[in-house]
């Protein structure tokens, strides 16, 4: 991702286009940067308008012209229009914040960063501007469902560092979650390989295939026939955790995706939220060595019934 030469603006990163090669063959169908722009954007981009105020500029942060030629290999830089987000926007209660990084207790059914519905509404974006941190970026991300410690960094010189962290494996994390009761022994080891299909909305499991995710599982409660579940991830695949419990009987109570998509049923017919949690991270500071543990406060409610 080429680096952008304006800011964000609202907490969101500007778009970024590259104009595309002439066809082979032929030539491009385009004589101008506005006839690219007005084909490739939707309407509400205002195209015409915005070119001839300079918000659409170049890699050194240089405005087009209104009238500018069409060339291949061309960054374009622009702030997308932010249309208006209806729905709740709980408070993110901050766990720790220093000079590199930001570590909150997120509530389920908050995106960590823009995504389809929820830009303004996600986390980063919401964060950028209510703590005027315009450099922040998610370390690592929790489902939209999940709640929990999610840490962010605060300036671009110092996420790579802090992202390594959950690229190797190396923060320690520990989730919650209530599913179904398993028969035990317990603690166990789930290892499997996960994939997630082209055009698919699920992470599936492939028998056979060489484990590429392995989670850590002991059942610590138990009322009725449900369970809470202490969750240690040895990976970081997608939605590993929820597959995993699926996979062995138990999908997490909640969760609109696993075993079969119910995405288009109301919360109330799920049984409520995703009962899964990030209950703890803990790592060794990159940058100065100090350990740091961070343990979230969000409940992990039984639903109405559990004995």
């Amino acid at each position: 991702m080429p680096r952008s030469p304006l800011p964000p603006r609202h907490g969101l990163d500007a778009a970024w286009l590259r104009t595309p090669d002439n066809t082979p063959g032929s030539r491009h169908p385009w004589a101008t940067l506005r006839e690219y722009l007005a084909e490739r954007l939707p309407p509400d981009a205002r195209v015409a308008e915005r070119l001839a105020s300079g918000e659409f500029v170049d890699d050194r942060g240089r405005p087009f012209a209104a009238d500018a030629p069409y060339r291949p290999h061309t960054l374009v830089f622009f702030h997308r229009s932010v249309r208006p987000e209806p729905g709740p926007r709980p408070p993110l209660p901050v766990l720790w914040r220093d000079e590199r990084i930001v570590a909150i207790d997120k509530p389920s059914g908050v995106a960590t960063t823009p995504r389809g519905s929820f830009v303004a509404r996600s986390a980063l974006v919401r964060l950028r501007v209510e703590l005027d941190l315009p450099e922040l970026t998610a370390a690592h991300r929790l489902d939209r469902g999940t709640a929990g410690v999610l840490l962010f960094t605060t300036r671009r010189e110092c996420r790579g560092q802090y992202q390594a962290l959950f690229a190797t494996g190396v923060a320690a994390k520990t989730y919650e979650a209530l599913a179904p009761a398993l028969p035990g022994p317990w603690p166990r080891v789930v290892a499997s390989h996960l994939t997630k299909p082209a055009g698919s909305l699920q992470v599936v499991e492939v028998p056979g295939a060489d484990p590429n995710a392995e989670t850590l599982v002991d059942l610590v409660e138990r009322r009725g026939a449900l369970a809470r579940y202490r969750l240690t991830p040895r990976t970081g695949r997608t939605h590993q955790l929820r597959v995993q419990l699926s996979g062995l009987g138990a999908p997490i109570v909640g969760d609109p995706l696993y075993p079969t998509p119910r995405l288009a049923e109301p919360e109330d017919a799920l049984g409520g939220p995703l009962r899964l949690v990030a209950r703890e991270l803990a790592f060794t500071d990159p940058v100065d060595g100090t350990p740091r543990r961070f343990v979230s406060a969000a409940e992990l409610r039984w639903p109405s019934g559990a004995a």
